[in-house]
C-alpha cells in the first residue's frame, strides 16, 4: 500500500534534481560569461584587437584579390574616375578659398591630358616629371598623366642642380612640368635638359626663355572632354605608376619604382585607418612624398573623402585650419607632432573636431603630450618605407609602438629581426654564414622576406643599389629578404619599436639625409678635402641633426661663409650639416670605412670635444664657431636649427 508514495516521492526527487542540475548548468554558463572574458583579457588583454585585425587583412587580401579580377584591368584612376561618377558634386579638393569638387577635378585633369597630347615633344605614354609644390594642379596633373597612361616621377622641389639634374635622368623622363616660381631651378639645368631633347613645360601664361614653353595658355584653351580609354590600354599592373625619390646608403636620391600593382596594394590598406567618406583630410605634408600622395591625395580618393590641401606645413596655422575647414583627419610625421606641442598654449586648444591623426615617426613622450592637450585623438601610427616590402600598424593604439606581432600578418608577410654589428654596418653571421635572429627586447635589423605576395621593384636605372638592398642567406641558404636599414626591437608583449636607421642614412625635419651625398659635395667645396656625416641627437628635436667630421686640404684655412654659400648652393635645408668638426683625419676601419659610431656618442658638446667646432648660422649666413654659451642654448631651445 506503500508503493505509490514512493513512486510519487521518487518522482518528485528526480524533479528536484534535474532543476538543480539545470540550474547549475544555467549559472554556469552565466558566471563563464562574465568570468571568460574577465580571465581572457587578464591572460590576454589584446586578444579581441587581434582577432579584429585578422579580420582587417581578410578583408583587404579579399579587396585586393577582387581589385586584380577585374576587366578591364582596374587601377588607381579607375578608382578616381568611379568617385567622380558617384560624388560629382563633393568638394574633393580645398585649397585656400579654392574649392573643387571631384567633377571639377575630372575636368580639369581632362584639360591638362588634352593640352599635353597636342603639345609636341609628348606622346601618351611617355614618363612625365612633376616639379611642383603643394597645389591643386599637382593633383590635376597626376590625374591628367594617369588618364595618358604615362608614368609620374614627382620631384622634390627642395633640390636644385646637381641632384635635381640627376632625379630627373634616373626615371628617363621626356618631360618636365615645373610650377611658375620654380622657374630659376629649371634654368640652372636646362642646357642639360636641352641636350637631352626634353621637353620642358612651365605654369605660366608667357615665358621668353628659349626652350621654355609657356602651359597654363594651353590649358586655358583645351577642351574638357573625357579621354579614350584606349590611350592607356598598355598599362599593366607591372607598369610603372610614379617614381618617389628616397634617399639612402647611395650618394643622391634613388628613385624608387612605384608599378600599378604596389599603388593598388596602397588602396586596399588604405581603408585600414579608419578614414570615411564623410571625413575631411588634412594634408600639409609633401605630395612628392609617401605619405603626402598615397595617404593624402590617394587615400581620399579610394574613401570618397574631402581633402584640404596646404602649401606647406605651419603650426601656428594648424588648428585654426582645422577648425576652419572642419577637419577630422590630420597626417603627421614626427616632427609635425613635435612643432605643434611646442605653440603656445590656447584656450581653444581642444576646439576642433579631429577625430584621427595618420603617420609616423612620433616619439611616446610626444604622443603622450599630444593627446593631454589636444584632446581624444585616435593616433594612428604605421611603419612602412616607399620601396619596401613590408608595413606595420599599430592598430591597438600603444603609445610609442609602430605595430605588433600579429600571427596572420607574419604569415602572410614573413620578417625577422636580426643581430646587426653597427661597427662594421653589418649583419651578424653564425658559423654556417647564416644570420642571428634576435632574443625578445634585443635590437635587430629588421629584414622582410621577398615573395610573389611581397615583392621588392627596386630602384630605377640602379642596379648596384637594388642589389644593396637585398640580404641572401638569411635564415637559410638561398633565401632572399628585403633589408629596411631600420633597427626594431620587439618587446615582451610583442609590440614593435623602431629604434633608429642604420648606416649611412639618418633623418632630420621629416627627410631621409644621405650622408655620402653630403660628404661628396663638402669635398667639392674650397677648404674641405674628407668628410665623415652622420646624424647627431638633439634635445627636443626629432630624428638627427647632420654632422661632419672633416679635414682641410693642404694649406686651406677653414672659411665659414665660403662654406655656408657652398652647401647653400648645392644642399636643400635639411641635408644641410648643421655642425662641422675639423678632425687633421678622417677615422677609418680596417676595410676602409669611415667610423662613425664613436662620432656619433661623441656628439656636438664642445666640452667634450678639443677638435675646432662650428654651427650653421643662417642669420651670419656662415658657420660660426660653437662655443660653450652656443652649445647651451641649442640645449635650451632659445637657437634654433
Amino acid at each position: 500500500m506503500f508503493f505509490p508514495v514512493r513512486t510519487v516521492r521518487t518522482g518528485h526527487w528526480n524533479l528536484w534534481r534535474k532543476f538543480t542540475m539545470e540550474l547549475f548548468f544555467i549559472s554556469t554558463i552565466l558566471a563563464s560569461a562574465f568570468i571568460v572574458p574577465f580571465v581572457l583579457k587578464t591572460l590576454f588583454p589584446y586578444l579581441w584587437l587581434d582577432l579584429r585585425y585578422a579580420g582587417v587583412l581578410v578583408r583587404i587580401l579579399v579587396s585586393y584579390v577582387a581589385n586584380r579580377r577585374r576587366r578591364p584591368p582596374s587601377f588607381a584612376l579607375e578608382r578616381f574616375l568611379e568617385q567622380a561618377a558617384a560624388l560629382s558634386d563633393k568638394p574633393f579638393v580645398k585649397f585656400g578659398d579654392e574649392t573643387y569638387t571631384y567633377a571639377d577635378t575630372d575636368r580639369e585633369s581632362n584639360k591638362i591630358a588634352n593640352a599635353l597630347r597636342s603639345q609636341p615633344g609628348y606622346e601618351a605614354g611617355a614618363t612625365a616629371a612633376l616639379f611642383m609644390g603643394n597645389e591643386p594642379r599637382f593633383l590635376f596633373t597626376w590625374l591628367a598623366l594617369a588618364k595618358l597612361g604615362s608614368p609620374v616621377a614627382l620631384l622634390n622641389y627642395n633640390i636644385r642642380s646637381k641632384s635635381l639634374l640627376h632625379c630627373f635622368n634616373c626615371c628617363k623622363a621626356k618631360v618636365l612640368v615645373a610650377a611658375a616660381e620654380l622657374k630659376e631651378a629649371v634654368e640652372d639645368v636646362l642646357p642639360s635638359l636641352m641636350d637631352q631633347g626634353v621637353t620642358v613645360l612651365l605654369l605660366v601664361k608667357s615665358c621668353d626663355t628659349p626652350g621654355i614653353v609657356s602651359f597654363s595658355d594651353k590649358v586655358e584653351e583645351a577642351a574638357d572632354t573625357p579621354l579614350p580609354r584606349s590611350i592607356r590600354s598598355h598599362v599593366t599592373f607591372k607598369s610603372p605608376a610614379v617614381y618617389i625619390y628616397t634617399s639612402g646608403t647611395t650618394g643622391l636620391p634613388k628613385a624608387a619604382l612605384v608599378d600599378q600593382n604596389r599603388l593598388l596594394s596602397a588602396l586596399t590598406v588604405i581603408t585600414a585607418y579608419g578614414v570615411k567618406s564623410e571625413d575631411v583630410m588634412y594634408v600639409n605634408l609633401p605630395l612628392y612624398h609617401t605619405a603626402g600622395f598615397l595617404v593624402g591625395f590617394l587615400g581620399c580618393i579610394e574613401t570618397g573623402s574631402t581633402l584640404v590641401l596646404k602649401r606647406k606645413f605651419s603650426a601656428s596655422q594648424f588648428w585654426d585650419d582645422c577648425r576652419k575647414y572642419n577637419v577630422t583627419v590630420v597626417q603627421y610625421i614626427g616632427e609635425v607632432m613635435r612643432y605643434l606641442c611646442c605653440t603656445p598654449k590656447r584656450d581653444n586648444d581642444k576646439d576642433h573636431k579631429v577625430r584621427l591623426a595618420i603617420g609616423n615617426g612620433v616619439r611616446a613622450e610626444v604622443w603622450k603630450e599630444f593627446l593631454s592637450r589636444f584632446g581624444n585623438i585616435h593616433v594612428f601610427e604605421f611603419y612602412a618605407s616607399t620601396e619596401g616590402n613590408i608595413g606595420f600598424l599599430n592598430y591597438t593604439g600603444k603609445i610609442g609602438a609602430v605595430g605588433r606581432v600579429h600571427f596572420l600578418h607574419k604569415r602572410l608577410f614573413p620578417y625577422t629581426l636580426v643581430k646587426y654589428d653597427t661597427e662594421r654596418d653589418e649583419p651578424v653571421r653564425d658559423a654556417n654564414g647564416l644570420c642571428i635572429e634576435t632574443s625578445k627586447g634585443k635590437t635587430g635589423l629588421l629584414v622582410s622576406k621577398i615573395t610573389d605576395i611581397t615583392p621588392f621593384v627596386g630602384y630605377a636605372q640602379n642596379e648596384e643599389q637594388t642589389e644593396r638592398k637585398k640580404l641572401r642567406n638569411v635564415l637559410k641558404k638561398g633565401d632572399l629578404y628585403f633589408n629596411t636599414g631600420d633597427l626594431m626591437r620587439i618587446d615582451k608583449d610583442n609590440f614593435i619599436y623602431f629604434q633608429d636607421r642604420v648606416g649611412d642614412t639618418f633623418r632630420w625635419k621629416g627627410e631621409n639625409v644621405a650622408t655620402t651625398e653630403v660628404s661628396d659635395i663638402l669635398s667639392m667645396s674650397d677648404c674641405l678635402q674628407e668628410a665623415n656625416v652622420y646624424g647627431v641627437q638633439v634635445p627636443g628635436h626629432e630624428g638627427r641633426a647632420g654632422m661632419a667630421a672633416a679635414t682641410l686640404k693642404n694649406d686651406a684655412r677653414f672659411d665659414g661663409s665660403k662654406l655656408y654659400d657652398h652647401v647653400v648652393s648645392y644642399l636643400p635645408s635639411y641635408a644641410r650639416p648643421r655642425f662641422i668638426r675639423l678632425q687633421s683625419a678622417v677615422e677609418v676601419t680596417a676595410t676602409f670605412k669611415q667610423m662613425k659610431v664613436k662620432l656619433v656618442n661623441q656628439g656636438f658638446d664642445p666640452e667634450n670635444i678639443q677638435e675646432p667646432l662650428y654651427v650653421l648660422d643662417d642669420r651670419a649666413k656662415s658657420y660660426v664657431p660653437l662655443t660653450a654659451e652656443v652649445y647651451r642654448s641649442i640645449l635650451s631651445g632659445s637657437v634654433k636649427l
